[in-house]
Formats: C-alpha cells, structure tokens, sequence
C-alpha cells in the first residue's frame, strides 16, 4: 500500500500540508482533488521524491517503482517506437548486454528476464498505448523530434504508461489529449493493474476511472469512497452537518459567555462562573469545511439576429488552395445553436473553428455571414501568445480604450477577478486566472457567436462548473471544440463529425461516439494487434515443442516405474515362497538360491529407483518450465 503519514510541507514560509496523511491500497485507483493551489502537483512531487516534506514520510512496499510525468518533453532522432520502448531502461539495458555478453549463465539468466518482463511482446504494447494517444502507424515511424511540443508530451504519457510503474502518478493528463485520446485513456486507466493517483479536473474520469476521490483541503487529506458525483454529495453533506454543529457550538459559547458575564463577579455563583470560563477556553471551535465561493463567469447577452447567422455551401477550406484541408462543406448556423465538433486532433476541427471566426476564407462554394455577426474565439494556444508584461487592466484597456479606469474594472470584477489582480502581471497569473481573462477579453463585446476550442484546460472542476451555467443562460451560438465529456453532455445539443476531409452530422449520442471510438483504435491498430497474435502464435509453439521435448522424459518415467513394479512383483513371489516354513527343512538349497535372488533384486530395484528419481526431476522442471511460458 501507499502510506501518508503526517505529512508537512511549507513554501516560501506558506504552510501548504500539515498533518496531512492517507492510506491507499495496493492496485487502488484514487483521484485527488482540491482547489487550484491548495498543493496537489506539491503532493505528487513528494510521493515520487523530487521534494521532501519538513515532517513526515511517504512508505511504499519494497521494490515498487514510482512513475511520474517527466516535466520536459522527449526529443531526438529516434522514433516515437524507439522513444517509448526506450522508457524501459530495464529491457533496453538487457537487450543491449545480450549483444556482448559470453558467460552461459549470464546469457541464460539475461533471457530469463527478458521472458519475465514481457520483452518480446513491448513493441506490440507500446505501438498499442500510441495509438491510443492518437498516433497513427505511420507517426510511429516518424522522428520524435519532428512532432510539436503537445504532441511529444503524449509521446512521455505513453512512455509513462508503457513502463507500469507500481505507484502511477498523473497531473492533469488529459491537458495534452483531444476527446478521442481522453476517450481511451479513461477505459486504460480503469483497467490498470496497480495503483493510481491522478490529478484531474476532469468529472468524467473521476467518475469512471477512479473508486476513491483523495481532497485537499485546508493543508489535511480525507479519503472518500466512490468516484466525483459521490464524493460531492458526500462533501455536501458534511458541510450540512458541519453548519449545524456550528450553529449550536455559537449558541452554546453565547449562553456560556452571558452566563459567566452576569455572575462572574457574585460570590454564590463565582465557582459556576469560573467552571464555565474553563469551559470556555477548551470549547474547540468546529472548523468550516464549506470552501470559498467561486466567482462566477457570466457571458454578455447578445443582440438577436435573424437566422441563418452563417450558412456554408459546397466550399472548401485551409491554409492553401491547391490542399484544402476540409472540403464538401455544408451547414447553417443560428444563435441556437450548441455545437460540438468531433474528430481526432489532425482532422480539421481547428480549421473549422477558424473558418468560423473569420480567420480562414472559403476556396470556392459560398460562405454568408450576417452583416451585424460578431464572433468570440478562445483557443489554448492564445494563452501561451498573450503579452506577459501585460496585467488585465491594460489588456481590457487596449481593448476598451473609450472607457475609465473605473470602468474598467468594473468590467474585470465581472470577469471574476478581485482588485488585488487587476494589476498583477499576466507572467504570474495562474492558468485558470490566465484562462478566466482570455475568455472575458473575447466576450467582452457580446459575440453572438462564441467558438470555444479547449476552454477548460486549466480550469478547476467548480470552475468548469460555473462555465457551464454560465455558457447555458447565453443566448448566443456556441461552437466547442473540447475533451471533457462533461462539458460537452451538459452544453450542446448538436454533435458535428469531422473526418476524411469534411464534416458532417452525427446522428447518435456522445456515448455511442465514445465505443466508436474505442472500437475504431482497435480496428485502426493492425501492427499492435498482428504483433500480439504474432507474439501468442510463438509462444503457443514454444509451449508445443516443449510439451513435445517432455513427452521422452515421460516415456521414461513410466518405463522405469514399469520395471520397479515388475522387480516389486518378483520380490513379493520370493517372499511368499519363503514364507513357507516346510521350505527350510525340505529343500535348504533352494532357500540359499532365493535369498540370493532376492538380494540381486533389491539391488536392481535401489538402481531402478535412483534412475526413476532423476528421471522425474528432470520431468516435473520441464513441465514447471512449460505451464510457466
């Protein structure tokens, strides 16, 4: 099991753990939770040794391996095959002493391992978990350093997962994965055999991957049993309870404090007085669990226009003429409409985002937009291109340039921020903040049209909470691009497919897409699936020669106990024969002969006997060997 034991842990003089600790099972998948910067990425750094709490210790079995997420993404010439298999440093390092190594023993004990760690079947594993991720066989093949530094992330996730370490450590795995990755990620983590602690904003995986949520909260750890939506009616509940404790706490401290006021000082009552004094000072105050309020996000309502808002015929789109990227284009769009466009990352759905914005033109076909449509687009990638010298005052501003400073701020405390943010450099924003003001700054001229791709990144789960209520009472079209099922089952209506060079509707439901999914990386994975059957193929005739290699030793096993019975048998005769008392005095001779027999049967039966027992070692280690394989 993995043991936490009054953990303590401060920052820069910020007491983030304190007599923090819990109990995780063995193969027990767990998600943590808690409020962005109460300490949960510090808490994986501990259990996996890159920081070391001021107070307490982390306990883990003997000989079970760690895994966390390496921080910077792998790069290099070799494959993103090699680039995983490499991520076993155990098999590469066998595989490479097997080239050069000339003591038998040695070399037997090197294949050993290599059978025991499932060496010959890993390029069939790791081929598997990429294509997962959303890696076709032909980016297998390609150089790791080729892909951008997003995809090259998910390359060190499947490593990670590649290796199954004993303890998997994950922060926010699905920020690198579009919808179809975080799809199969979810069903590999419910099936994973070792212990898990995730990270996760994510309300679908915590409700389906995990069976305990671990909460952060006020620097303490509490374990619950079930997945997100449990642990939340669980939490409320406390909260409830804890609320009312409280209310009679204060109204027991009042009607202490009032007794003690009006006879402190009267002799009769002094020693009452003074009884309920003492009472007070260890009366503990029970401690509000209830968490701060999140501030909402509220989206400007738009002004109505006439449908169709935008209409697309028979056009064609990308980044060059002579190769579209998307193609047989044909759709309207009204302010009612709640859109989700599906598709692996690579498929076009960002170009569509785009088209939509007004940032691509179509290539041929028609694309009408109403003349008075005003578009807000928020993507992932302007978070990383916003001015880090900036503070959201000047960035409201540059956008506002007509309105005060007051104003302005009124502005910003709609998007949620406080008076001690407005001028704090957008360098030390966290991600949400970061987010939370991107999406302000796209809807502050009330877009009627509102295209979110990725939005929820780094978002907390209340907080992706408060988008939804507030993308449900907008009155605008919304068009999202996202990997969180969540968002997407509370907040469109429409599901938009985007393959094979066009888009099209998709007439079922987000759970339907999800087995199609699933399904289609089965079928899309043909290398990893041959190699397995390739793999069980082998092994099956390994087992058939050496099930053929026992079949003499059996032979001989059998011939030998043969031979003792029928040795057996001719003792026994002897023995009868001599049993015969009459024997001794008829015919003394014949006494003198069948002893003698009898003791070169014996003898021939000790030989026989030592034959059989080497014959039989040598059978039952050849047929441990074969039911092992």
């Amino acid at each position: 099991m993995l043991q936490l034991t009054d953990i303590v842990f401060r920052i820069e003089g910020r007491l983030l753990l304190d007599g923090a600790g819990a109990t995780i099972p063995a193969g027990h998948k767990v998600g943590l939770v808690g409020r962005n910067g109460v300490g949960k990425t510090t808490l994986l750094n501990i259990i996996s040794g890159t920081l070391h709490a001021d107070q307490g210790e982390v306990t883990v079995p003997t000989g079970w391996r760690i895994g966390r997420l390496r921080q910077e993404a792998p790069d290099g010439p070799e494959t993103l095959l090699e680039t995983v298999l490499g991520f076993d440093t155990e098999r590469t390092a066998l595989l490479a002493e097997a080239e050069t190594a000339t003591d038998p023993q040695r070399i037997t004990d090197i294949h050993l391992r290599l059978d025991d760690i499932g060496a010959h079947s890993a390029p069939a594993r790791a081929a598997s978990i990429l294509a997962g991720l959303g890696f076709s066989e032909e980016d297998q093949q390609q150089p790791c350093a080729s892909f951008s530094g997003g995809w090259r992330m998910r390359v060190a996730l499947a490593g990670l997962l590649f290796t199954a370490p004993d303890v998997l450590l994950l922060d926010e795995p699905t920020n690198y994965l579009d919808l179809e990755g975080t799809i199969w990620l979810k069903t590999y983590l419910r099936n994973y055999p070792h212990t898990i602690l995730i990270v996760s904003h994510d309300r679908t995986l915590l409700n389906s991957s995990v069976q305990s949520i671990l909460h952060l909260n006020d620097r303490k750890l509490s374990l619950f049993t079930g997945g997100y939506d449990r642990f939340e009616k669980t939490r409320a509940l406390q909260q409830e309870h804890l609320v009312k404790l409280r209310e009679k706490q204060d109204a027991q401290r009042k009607h202490m404090e009032k007794f003690v006021e009006r006879f402190r000082y009267k002799a009769s009552k002094a020693r009452q007085a003074q009884s309920r004094l003492k009472a007070l000072a260890k009366l503990e105050p029970i401690s509000a669990i209830v968490d701060s309020a999140i501030r909402p996000i509220t989206l400007p309502q738009p002004k109505e226009l006439a449908p169709p808002i935008l209409t697309v015929e028979n056009a064609s789109t990308g980044y060059a003429a002579d190769t579209p990227i998307l193609g047989g284009l044909n759709f309207r769009i009204d302010m009612d409409d709640r859109i989700a466009l599906l598709g692996k990352n690579g498929n076009g759905k960002s170009t569509l985002a785009k088209l939509f914005a007004g940032r691509l033109e179509v290539f041929d076909g028609k694309l009408i937009r109403d003349r008075k449509l005003q578009v807000g687009y928020f993507a992932q990638h302007q978070l990383d291109e916003m001015n880090e010298d900036g503070t959201p005052l000047s960035e409201i501003a540059t956008l506002l340039p007509d309105l005060s400073t007051g104003e302005l701020r009124t502005k910003l405390g709609g998007m949620g921020f406080g008076a001690e943010k407005f001028e704090t450099p957008i360098a030390v924003l966290s991600g949400g903040e970061r987010a939370r003001l991107l999406l302000g700054l796209a809807t502050l001229h009330a877009p009627h049209m509102l295209i979110l791709d990725e939005p929820t990144n780094h978002l907390d789960v209340d907080t992706r909470e408060s988008l939804i209520h507030a993308l449900n009472d907008y009155g605008g079209a919304v068009i999202l691009i996202s990997h969180d099922i969540h968002l997407i089952e509370t907040c469109v209506d429409r599901l938009w497919l985007v393959a094979d060079g066009t888009v099209r509707p998709y007439e079922e439901d987000l759970q339907a897409y999800q087995d199609l999914v699933l399904r289609k990386e089965r079928d899309d994975n043909p290398e990893a699936s041959t190699k397995s059957a390739n793999d069980k193929k082998e092994q099956r005739r390994v087992t058939a020669r050496k099930r053929a290699e026992l079949a003499p030793l059996k032979k001989k096993v059998t011939q030998l106990e043969r031979e003792i019975a029928a040795i057996e048998s001719e003792i026994s005769t002897i023995d009868a024969t001599l049993a015969d008392e009459t024997l001794y005095t008829d015919d003394p001779g014949r006494v003198q002969d069948l002893t003698r027999q009898r003791g070169d049967l014996q003898k021939r039966m000790e030989t026989k006997e030592a034959e059989w027992m080497v014959a039989q070692e040598h059978f039952e280690a050849a047929q441990s060997e074969t039911e092992t394989s």
